[in-house]
């Protein structure tokens, strides 16, 4: 059996896809460069990362982005050889306005190079490409109503036929779907069986009313019939559940025939209503009765196993090999490139880069926090010798909430000190600082079991001396966040230089072990 869910810590809104035998998920990255993520397997047990097509300027440009803006609610879709991923690059999002640029790249090969994007349009979010079997390609996409309030400001499901060519819209777009009474309707996708249209959205808003719902009609302008229950998931009220906030998903089908469902969902830690491990995504397999999609169960409520095609290998402690690009698979930075090299010892240079509040320039290299327990460790050593060029360890859900266990060098005294940085929904506080030797190799580690999480830091890599400050690891979540966010906590190594930009940290290793 396969427990979900299947691609752990922040994956959400994953739109699946199978191709020659292997199923690919390809998953929002918001302010995390380069952007979109997609995972493939084979067995829907064991998942790997492909790569992340958006890593390039002309693909992506986040330099100035919010935090929770980027790359929203991807589609990944394959048409006479060629891969389609359609994404959002959100640039503002808070109310009242939405400005949603949507875009279209493809590629021969799902690993690049990926064409130079086409600009659809912007009004709205969560976009999705439908390819029609007479050769008909259509665009579907939520629409934004600024005028309105409340539930209301979802206004909709557009469908833009587009050339199926050149991918520019050739006709106006047409609403064909206002909601369901949950309301807040978005992430369109539609299919196409038996004779008639399929169209999925979510709905309820992406927290713990959310849900997908599912409408069809053999007229692809409708008008859509609902579902017999409305909703295909939804654990709103399913208390017992492990998996909650379900919805926001996609469908598949395999080469024997049995269809697969992709979808959100959301772990609370403890009793905190809170998920450090954001938006996460689960598998279940789905039959049809009477012309319309079940789970399996004949549910609402997703099951936490499922039979797919293999088994899950038991995770492994990671410690990367900087000297090997596969390393990168795991690792992203904000908004742009990060300024790095690794030397031929095998150490990674990472250059001081602006502040963790700023979203212009920053410089480091994060992974996800996949795990409710874990450990994560590195030792570096920095060139800096003013307070304002620091190094260390990440563990951060945006700019407003991190914590940073950092280092800087004072050249006049002779000094380096360690120090505890925390930003907790931006109130800044340095809780904890002490002097330690300069100009020798510091070792950090960060243990997290649950809700606590400790920082630590070691001059010869084996006495550890902990941080009498203890982090709630809760409060970096979505459900944390002011205004509400999307991502998910990450772990990583930061440089940073607010003086002049010439100071760098190499690091030795980093290591992710799961507990």
């Amino acid at each position: 059996m396969i427990k979900n869910p299947v691609l752990t810590g922040f994956n959400p809104d994953p739109s699946i896809v199978y191709v020659d035998g292997v199923f690919y998920i390809a998953t929002s990255t918001f302010e995390y460069f380069p952007g979109v993520k997609i995972s493939s397997s084979t067995d829907l047990a064991n998942w790997e990362t492909v790569g992340y097509p958006l890593n390039e300027p002309r693909l992506l440009h986040m330099e100035g982005n919010p935090k929770s803006t980027g790359v929203w609610a991807p589609c990944l879709s394959y048409c006479d050889g060629l891969f389609y991923l359609v994404y959002t690059d959100m640039k503002y999002w808070t109310n009242p306005y939405k400005d949603s640029p949507n875009y279209i790249t493809t590629a021969k090969d799902i690993r690049g190079p990926w064409s130079d994007p086409v600009f659809i349009n912007c009004s709205g979010f969560d976009p999705s490409l439908y390819h029609d079997d007479d050769g008909r390609k259509y665009f579907v996409s939520m629409e934004w109503d600024y005028r309105k309030t409340g539930d209301d400001q979802f206004s909709g499901i557009l469908l833009t036929e587009l050339d199926p060519v050149g991918l520019k819209p050739i006709a106006k777009p047409v609403n064909i779907f206002a909601g369901s009474p949950r309301g807040l309707v978005e992430a369109p996708h539609i299919y196409k069986k038996d004779g008639y249209y399929y169209l999925f959205t979510a709905e309820g808003g992406t927290q713990y009313g959310h849900a997908e719902t599912v409408v069809r009609s053999k007229n692809i302008y409708g008008e859509y019939e609902m579902h017999p229950k409305v909703h295909l998931i939804c654990t709103e009220g399913a208390h017992d559940s492990p998996l909650r906030k379900t919805g926001h998903g996609a469908i598949a089908q395999s080469k024997d025939g049995r269809w697969w469902f992709a979808f959100l969902c959301g772990r609370p830690l403890d009793k905190t209503m809170r998920c450090p491990l954001g938006r996460e995504t689960g598998i279940n397999e789905i039959i049809w009765e009477d012309g319309w999609p079940y789970l399996k169960n004949k549910t609402m409520v997703p099951d936490e196993y499922f039979e797919g095609y293999g088994e899950q290998k038991p995770q492994q402690p990671i410690l990367y090999d900087f000297k090997s690009p596969q390393f990168l698979l795991d690792f992203q930075s904000l908004r742009s490139k990060p300024k790095f090299s690794v030397g031929e010892d095998g150490a990674l240079r990472i250059w001081g880069g602006n502040s963790p509040y700023c979203n212009f320039g920053q410089n480091s290299l994060l992974r996800r926090q996949t795990d409710f327990n874990f450990t994560a460790s590195t030792s570096f050593k920095l060139s800096g010798e003013n307070f304002q060029q620091m190094a260390g360890l990440m563990y951060r859900y945006d700019e407003a909430t991190h914590y940073f266990l950092r280092v800087y060098n004072d050249a006049e005294t002779g000094k380096s000190t360690v120090g505890f940085i925390s930003a907790d929904a931006g109130a800044f506080s340095i809780p904890v600082e002490t002097e330690i030797p300069a100009g020798g190799v510091i070792h950090m580690k960060l243990a997290v079991k649950g809700r606590r999480g400790i920082f630590s830091y070691s001059l010869d890599g084996t006495d550890y001396t902990d941080i009498p400050h203890e982090i709630d690891v809760s409060t970096l979540s979505d459900d944390y966040a002011q205004p509400l966010g999307f991502t998910g906590a990450f772990v990583g190594m930061c440089c940073v230089d607010m003086r002049d930009k010439t100071s760098w940290a190499d690091f030795y290793h980093f290591e992710y072990i799961p507990q």
